[in-house]
């Protein structure tokens, strides 16, 4: 529908995006100062009177937008380093993502055909210069907690300019600028004279897969990841194996995989593995696996002898097992030796060691472990057997230098955790108060209740999610602080690669603005426009979205 004329087709002149300019590295306080943009207050119909920030999801920090359109022509369009950069062409990451999103701006066009010359145009842009200013841009590494995000894009005749601290940044850059590209009817690419300063809220936001209760093919994988980086996701929280599978194949203990995945064609390699840890690196991904004892570890048990706790009825054993054998020092011996492995598999500072709903009906019936209770002085509180064991694996990753992340039931039930451990806060019921209890106590947290994205319903749930206020928990100021960001979940008893990626998108999309995004950008009408286009232009990119409601995509009506 186009916009109404008159006093609106004046204020699309200049669209300012309110925003609390938070310091970040990239320029340590206040945004750069901005060129003056060139103001054309001459309406536009049809196609051209929909705004470029129409589309632009997650919505910038700041944003200032011109009426002056500027064209690209593919075939003399760069995008490039700039002078001063402390990236050059040997840099991997821009260089992969320099013709990435070469393609992601004219790639689908109906009208690019080898050989086609583009007329010299009056107000082209011939470029995008893209300038690094940290010392260690970070072109070799690894994405990490820590990393700045944070880029500045300048968009004039003829050269934009996309400044960045890092690498990461201007990652987040180039899908911001491949955002603001649009294909008119008549072939031509154009963009809006533009400033926008940009960082996000949280520095964690993340998507968990899961690979157990359905085996996920590498390709699914990819694509998410793919998907993830359109929506300025930067974590893989890759819950990898659990009762019903266990995929991941073991250099140390082949077995597991052997015995535990659901055939030999179901499981990750170590070259699947490195590929998919790879392809994330590429766009500014992180990928924190996910291990979970002593509970949700029944595949385990099949390709590793006395792992897991005989289960009895009354004096003789059921034939069932329970959690992890928490008294047995070959336990941790072999905890000791799995834990280096996925040490130095996993590059990422952090390992996830799970935690989460631990049966103790089979500890109660083990007589064994009724006599280990009394000599520990535990009585018959199994939280604390449960609290021994865990202590126990997150002094084994901690001697690998490697930080953990936990489920809540961990903190809940007092286990001694190192300061810099990560609560992930899961449990729908008063999240709130948890997150308060978890933050007050010093950790860090992360939250997942309110966004279990398994769960479906009839209707636009997107907006659900959206309306999410992640720091509305009571506490001080220092205490939202700790709260570092969150995780859309999908888990997979009923999901498989026919129907991951239509479940995920976009209503994930309404978690990574959120996240994302100022605090101040709650408006569901807004957004209800901006994530429309937003899907239909991840459709265009090779991502099956489902829609949000009745409608259609342009590109569909263009044929």
């Amino acid at each position: 529908m186009s916009r109404a004329m008159g006093l609106a087709g004046l204020l699309l002149g200049l669209l300012l995006v309110p925003a609390v300019l938070l310091s970040t590295s990239l320029g340590r306080g206040d945004p750069p100062p901005e060129p003056e943009l060139g103001l054309e207050l001459g309406l536009a119909e049809g196609p051209l009177a929909a705004a470029a920030e129409d589309s632009l999801w997650p919505l910038p920090q700041s944003l200032r937008t011109s009426r002056r359109q500027l064209q690209l022509a593919p075939d003399r369009f760069q995008l490039v380093h700039g002078a001063g950069s402390t990236a050059g062409p040997g840099c991997g990451i821009l260089q992969d993502a320099f013709r990435r999103y070469y393609e992601y701006i004219f790639g689908q066009s109906r009208w690019r055909s080898p050989g086609r010359r583009w007329p010299s145009l009056r107000r082209e842009l011939s470029q995008l210069q893209v300038v690094i200013a940290a010392p260690e841009p970070g072109c070799d590494s690894y994405p990490r907690l820590a990393s700045s995000e944070a880029y500045h894009l300048t968009i004039t005749e003829p050269v934009a300019v996309l400044k960045a601290d890092e690498v990461w940044g201007a990652l987040r850059g180039l899908e911001t600028f491949s955002q603001l590209v649009h294909e008119d009817d008549y072939g031509s690419f154009l963009v809006n004279e533009s400033v926008i300063y940009d960082f996000p809220r949280f520095a964690h936001r993340g998507i968990l897969l899961d690979t157990s209760r359905h085996y996920l093919p590498l390709k699914s994988i990819l694509t998410n990841l793919d998907a993830m980086a359109f929506n300025k996701f930067n974590v893989l929280h890759w819950h990898i194996v659990d009762d019903q599978s266990f995929p991941y194949q073991s250099i140390y203990f082949p077995e597991l995989s052997n015995k535990g995945a659901y055939s030999y064609n179901h499981i990750y390699t170590p070259t699947d593995v490195r590929l998919v840890i790879e392809y994330a690196r590429l766009r500014g991904i992180r990928v924190i696996p996910e291990f979970d004892t002593p509970g949700h570890t029944q595949s385990w048990g099949k390709g590793q002898k006395d792992l897991l706790t005989p289960c009895y009825n009354g004096e003789q054993p059921s034939g069932s097992f329970g959690p992890i054998n928490p008294i047995w020092n070959s336990t941790y011996d072999f905890m000791t030796k799995f834990f280096k492995e996925i040490s130095s598999v996993f590059p990422d500072a952090y390992i996830h060691l799970g935690g989460d709903e631990v049966s103790f009906d089979c500890w109660k019936s083990n007589p064994d472990v009724k006599d280990f209770m009394k000599e520990q002085g535990f009585g018959i509180d199994y939280a604390k057997l449960e609290s021994y064991y865990i202590q126990k694996i997150l002094d084994i990753v901690s001697s690998y230098n490697k930080g953990y992340m936990v489920w809540q039931e961990v903190f809940d039930n007092k286990a001694q955790l190192k300061p810099d451990t990560v609560v992930e806060v899961w449990m729908a019921n008063n999240y709130a108060h948890e997150l308060s209890s978890v933050t007050q106590a010093g950790f860090t947290a992360i939250l997942a209740a309110p966004w279990y994205l398994d769960y479906i319903s009839y209707g636009q749930d997107w907006k659900k999610y959206y309306s999410v206020e992640p720091r509305n928990f009571p506490g001080s100021e220092k205490q939202k602080k700790l709260l570092i960001g969150g995780e859309a979940c999908l888990w997979g008893e009923f999901v498989d690669a026919t129907n991951l990626t239509p479940r995920l998108w976009p209503r994930a999309s309404a978690v990574g603005e959120r996240l994302w995004s100022s605090s101040n950008v709650t408006d569901l009408q807004d957004a209800y426009k901006r994530l429309s286009n937003h899907r239909c232009r991840m459709l265009r990119r090779g991502i099956a979205a489902e829609p949000l409601f009745v409608g259609y995509c342009a590109h569909e009506a263009r044929g």
